[in-house]
Parts: structure tokens; sequence; C-alpha cells
């Protein structure tokens, strides 16, 4: 059973670490131990919740960028109609560019979701990954040094990545599926890696998290309302709101911040915060 003060700060901590690059769902199996909560989190109850306060951080995630879905959408649906995507068409090549990187994790996420589960009761193999997130992020970082830097933010300029490109985004995302590995983290590496900006990376780190992120909610929410979870759906809606309001301020900052800074930050807190956890829990 999950208490009200403790879906109150699960929320909030995952409203900030989904968008951060330091993995909420690594942060959400570290600090419940860590705090000394007795909670299951193999449960269907409490992964629902862990999702519903996903799905509100989706939610601002299609709140701060509804233009540029609906650009995306349309342009989808027009690339259908004249069943090509012409060169010229911004929009719909970006929201076919999302699809093929939505694939990689959404099929793995389905056939290894059971084993990846177990992953929520073994805090010192998440506290490795949180480690290993840092030094992926630090190492993106010592290549992208010695690249030119592209300027702001350009929705065109996420419509020339190549079919591949999208691809590999879509496949570093998927080790986002371990707990301890960042989504937002690894995609900005992909996107940063195929030549982005900071500024343009997070964009598209922030559109690519939507979608995904809405298909886990349409397939876990449903058990709060099975025998284990009726028994958090308050503490969950409690989180779910608690992690909108964090969401909302963190992608905010966020944008603002990777105008002009670098992921190195974030790969120095993962690395250190990583071991000392590793420490705890192993001794």
């Amino acid at each position: 059973m999950i208490s009200y003060f403790q879906a109150v700060v699960l929320g909030l901590l995952q409203g900030v670490s989904e968008l951060f690059p330091i993995s909420s769902l690594g942060h959400t199996v570290l600090v419940p131990p860590f705090l000394k909560w007795h909670i299951d989190q193999s449960n269907d109850g409490f992964l629902a919740f862990v999702v519903l306060t996903h799905f509100a951080t989706a939610l601002v995630l299609l709140g701060f960028f509804w233009r540029d879905w609906l650009a995306i959408v349309t342009g989808i649906f027009r690339s259908l109609a004249m069943r090509e995507i012409k060169p010229e068409d911004t929009y719909a090549r970006l929201g076919w560019l999302l699809i093929v990187s939505t694939i990689p994790a959404g099929l793995l996420g389905l056939l290894f979701e059971q084993k990846l589960r177990l992953l929520f009761a073994a805090p010192t193999a998440v506290s490795l990954a949180l480690a290993c997130n840092g030094l992926v992020l630090y190492g993106i970082e010592r290549m992208r040094s010695r690249r030119v830097e592209e300027g702001p933010h350009d929705d065109g300029k996420l419509a020339a990545l190549s079919w591949t490109e999208a691809t590999i985004i879509g496949l570093a995302q998927c080790f986002a599926l371990i707990p301890g590995f960042s989504r937002t983290g690894l995609s900005m590496a992909g996107g940063l890696g195929a030549g982005l900006s900071h500024e343009n990376a997070i964009r598209y780190s922030f559109l690519l998290a939507t979608p995904i992120i809405f298909a886990a909610a349409v397939l876990k929410v449903p058990d709060l309302f099975t025998t284990d979870g009726p028994g958090v759906i308050g503490q969950a809606f409690v989180g779910a709101l608690c992690a909108a309001f964090s969401a909302y301020f963190s992608v905010r900052f966020l944008l603002k911040y990777f105008e002009t800074r670098t992921l190195t930050p974030f790969a120095v807190y993962c690395v250190a915060a990583g071991l000392l956890a590793f420490a705890i829990f192993s001794f």
C-alpha cells in the first residue's frame, strides 16, 4: 500500500526525473528502499501507479507541444492521402520519423515486460545502470565537443534526420526500458550523435516520449481497477497531479537550459548517485 504522502513524493519526483535525463524509473526503484518505505514494487497496482504518473507527464508534454502535434498529425494524414512524403512537407516527415523512432522501444517493451519488471526489485542493478547512464551522457558530450553546434531549435532540422538516424535514436531509447537508464538522456544522446543541437535534441526527445508513454498508459492503467489496484486509485491520482505539476516546470526549465548548456552536470549526478546507491544497497 502506498500512503498519500508517499504518492506526493513519488509523483513530484517522477515529474522531474522523467524529463530530466536522470531516469524516472531508476529513482522510483531506488528512493523507496532508501527511505525504508515498504512498497511491493513488483505489484501490478504499483506499476499502474507509476504509469499513471507517467501519463500525467505525457499530458503536460502534449500541452506544451500541442501546435507541433496538430501539425504532425495533420501532416501524417496528408501524406497518407497523397501516398507520399514530400521532402518539403516538414511535419509529415517529422511525424513518420517519430513513428520509426517509437517502434523499437514499443516492441521490446511488449516482448520483455515481465523480465524487465524483475528489475524493480533489484536496487543494486538499478544503481549500476544509473551510473552507466551518466557515463553514456558524459561520453556523448565528449564526442559532441568536437563538433559544431547548429543554432536554435528548428523543426525543419528535426525533419532532416535520416530514417537510419531516427532508427538509431529509437534503439538508444530502448535502453531506458531498464530502470536506471534515462529515456530523455538516451534519446538526446542519439539526437546529438545525429548532429542535432542540444535544443533540437531535447525537443525531439520530448516529442518522442509522448506517444510511447500514452501507449504504456493504455496497457497498464486498467490494472488500477483489478484485484490489486483499487487500494491505490486515490494515491495514483494524487501522484499524477503532483507529477503534472513538477513536469510543467521541468519542461519550461529544460527547454531554456538546453539553449546554452549541456548534459555534463546530469552525467556527473547520475554517476555519483548511482555509485552511492550501489554502496548503500550492497553493504
